[in-house]
């Protein structure tokens, strides 16, 4: 089959899934694995597609999402060019797996995806502390502060690995937040992951020196890690690492 992956996310399942070889090509931000993805053809950033390059791959199905606002649009110009798409839009962990299993399917290999998914359920258990929760901001931006919310698998992320994400109850992949408003949930641990951004580049003097933050546990205690955008913001096969980072960091405030 002829498989044209749209996002990084996708790009990545189904070189996980063993069907590297069915890539014909990938947006401009695939970029691992780097082996896999280096002499494809790329037909633009996610949000910039260039339709008429991908129709000219001839791919039998178009990997997308609506993970990044303005996707839809992307979307609905692969489908007005007649292109068969899969689109993907996890909200929470079980949503990732799902996509998995679907992808997999999709390309013949439902074995492999149900073998993907318990590898990673395996690798991220469900940690219960001994005492309260650390409280966790993950940070997609930091001017303003875009937290992730109930409908993120971040959020899932956050508990499996023992904290408690302070964001947790609002009904929204993000919110944005005013430094006051993001100060008064008192995070243990903010993590950056912003997006867009090299994780080299994430600097934590941003968050220290934010106004009113002074008096910030996360803040006060030195627990403001930076872990890549990679790790957490796509939903696939590297969450595992994410995740992993995440417990590191939660640790670490659980005393």
């Amino acid at each position: 089959m002829r498989v044209f992956s749209h996002t990084c996310s996708n790009t990545e399942i189904v070189c996980a899934l063993g069907c590297a070889q069915m890539l014909v090509g990938v947006d401009a931000d695939s970029d691992y694995p780097p082996e896999a993805v280096a002499g494809l053809p790329k037909t633009g950033r996610d949000l910039d597609l260039d339709v008429d390059a991908v129709l000219a791959l001839a791919p039998e199905l178009v990997l997308t999402s609506l993970t990044v606002p303005g996707h839809e649009r992307v979307v609905e110009a692969l489908q007005a060019a007649g292109l068969r798409t899969l689109v993907c839009d996890p909200q929470s962990l079980a949503d990732v797996y799902g996509d998995i299993r679907r992808i997999a399917a999709a390309l013949g290999v439902d074995g492999r995806g149900e073998a993907l998914v318990a590898q990673m359920e395996g690798a991220m258990p469900c940690v219960e502390p001994r005492g309260p929760r650390p409280a966790v901001l993950v940070e997609w931006w930091p001017r303003p502060v875009i937290a992730a919310a109930k409908r993120s698998w971040v959020n899932d992320l956050v508990v499996r690995a023992g904290g408690r994400n302070p964001w947790g109850g609002v009904d929204a992949k993000s919110v944005p937040l005013e430094n006051a408003a993001a100060a008064a949930a008192a995070p243990d641990v903010v993590v950056m992951s912003w997006c867009g951004v090299k994780v080299e580049n994430y600097r934590a003097d941003v968050v220290r020196r934010r106004e009113g933050w002074v008096d910030v546990p996360a803040v006060t205690a030195g627990r403001i890690r930076a872990i890549s955008e990679a790790f957490l913001g796509r939903p696939g096969p590297r969450l595992v690492e994410g995740y992993r980072q995440l417990r590191q960091a939660i640790a670490a405030a659980s005393g």
